[in-house]
């Protein structure tokens, strides 16, 4: 499959997202989104689409502290109830898993958001076209 087929084509956010997440580029679903831990690819090894000109930003953070503090609050909240630990203990085992969780979500969180941006078309992820269309106005 082509770029110029896969531009034409309509992008589905849930698709796109989906690849995203899983660190595939959302066009063509070629495992080459991060070239490091959180750093994007320049382009897809594949297909050749730009993904340098996504621009993430803060939401990939802000999302996965909403989703960290929605996952640690609720089985803290269960341990203290159940078992009554120390302060400390609290401190130590939930100040790691929260650190865990993070690490571990933050790039699915990422990839997501960046796929997203590409099934909206935003931030350089429009077709040429409508681009070279935006720059002549």
């Amino acid at each position: 499959m082509s770029i110029e087929s896969m531009l034409v084509e309509k992008r589905l956010k849930g698709p796109a997202m989906w690849r995203g997440a899983r660190g595939q580029c959302p066009a063509c679903g070629e495992k080459t989104m991060f070239a490091k831990y959180l750093k994007v690819s320049e382009t897809c090894g594949s297909c050749k689409l730009n993904l340098g000109g996504h621009q993430a930003d803060d939401a990939p953070p802000y999302f996965t502290i909403f989703i960290v503090g929605h996952i640690i609050v609720p089985v803290a909240l269960i341990v203290e109830r159940a078992y009554m630990p120390p302060l400390y203990v609290h401190a130590l085992i939930f100040g790691i898993l929260s650190i865990v969780v993070s690490v571990i979500s933050l790039p699915i969180v990422k990839g997501a958001v960046v796929g997203l941006q590409w099934a909206l078309e935003l931030h350089g992820f429009a077709p040429e076209a409508a681009r070279d269309e935006k720059e002549d106005s």
